[in-house]
């Protein structure tokens, strides 16, 4: 049987430097900051956590009043271009976020995520994503966006990460 796979894309132009929107996402600890509250998002790996090529990750998280965990890896690391994170195990059949980092100017990045997911169900798997996962993804997309639009305004001393 196969598998429908699904795309959502999000570019969003920041006024910072590329190395300054790299730096925020190569702490995941932010990812807690960038996640909206519904999903009661943790990250349980341990600190300190050092990001590159091969690095694993296991996060809780809340969907529907079911919690479940989720392990990444990540897979591809290109400091201050890009990197990438696949699921191992979790909600999806298949997840892969690409994280691209292109720089516009001294002080402008165009940060590009694009993911490629495969929802469970089987059968129900197309009227699961129709009601439930692509409005989801599209809430925390949204909410990813304003909070990072907020977080890396120019100035704003809380885009360092805790370890600097």
């Amino acid at each position: 049987m196969s598998i429908t796979v699904y795309t959502l894309e999000r570019r969003q132009e920041i006024a910072r430097s590329r190395s300054d929107v790299f730096r925020f996402f190569s702490d995941p600890f932010n990812l807690e900051r960038i996640t909206p509250r519904f999903l009661s998002f943790r990250i349980l790996s341990s600190r300190p956590i050092v990001l590159a090529a091969g690095t694993h990750l296991e996060y809780s998280l809340a969907l529907f009043g079911v919690r479940f965990r989720w392990k990444t890896l990540i897979e591809q690391w290109l400091p201050e271009e890009s990197f990438v994170d696949v699921q191992l195990s979790g909600p999806y059949k298949l997840w892969r976020h690409t994280h691209t980092f292109t720089k516009l100017g001294d002080d402008r990045t165009l940060m590009v995520d694009r993911v490629e997911y495969a929802p469970p169900g089987g059968v129900f798997a197309r009227p699961a994503h129709a009601l439930f996962v692509a409005p989801v993804l599209k809430r925390i997309f949204d909410y990813r966006g304003r909070m990072i639009e907020r977080m890396l305004a120019p100035g704003d001393v809380s885009a360092k990460s805790p370890a600097q």
